[in-house]
């Protein structure tokens, strides 16, 4: 079941953050990606300022993905899952409900992964985003930014 995430689902939401970036955290080497830094204060108002939903399995919360709309683009962001349910259809059932939901405003979305994470590019190259740029967090990691437009905007 996907719903809206409330700030009230702040702790659950950084516990889960947490469990699916570390992965990324030894892939890069880089134990201070932002996901992880993210204090409980942070993440609780953030909750209660953008476009957020949850996946919730039971009284559990195994995915969640927020997204921030912005002069006509939802720059999506933290499209997390659990590890134990990762490739299962969650990001792309998250991924799907927050592009609908943004595209009575937006008319794009972007976001950004790890250029050496081939498993989050391939769910979005699936999706039908396309690369646009890199860049580079700190000395570590090379961002991919993808973008696409949005079906039924307006």
């Amino acid at each position: 079941m996907l719903r809206r995430a409330t700030p009230e689902d702040a702790g659950e939401v950084l516990t889960l953050q947490r469990a699916a970036y570390v992965p990324e955290a030894r892939r890069y080497r880089d134990l201070d990606l932002p996901p992880l830094v993210q204090d409980l204060d942070d993440l609780t108002a953030e909750l209660g300022q953008v476009l957020a939903l949850v996946a919730v399995r039971g009284a559990r919360i195994v995915g969640s993905v927020r997204g921030r709309v912005s002069d006509g683009v939802v720059a999506i962001g933290r499209l997390t899952v659990a590890p134990d349910c990762q490739g299962r259809g969650i990001g792309t059932a998250l991924l799907t409900a927050l592009e609908s939901a943004a595209a009575p405003v937006a008319r794009r979305a972007t976001l950004f992964t790890g250029a050496d994470s081939e498993e989050n590019l391939a769910l979005y190259r699936r999706l039908g985003y396309v690369e646009e740029r890199r860049s580079w967090l700190g000395d570590s990691v090379q961002l991919v930014h993808l973008g696409k437009p949005l079906e039924g905007s307006g």
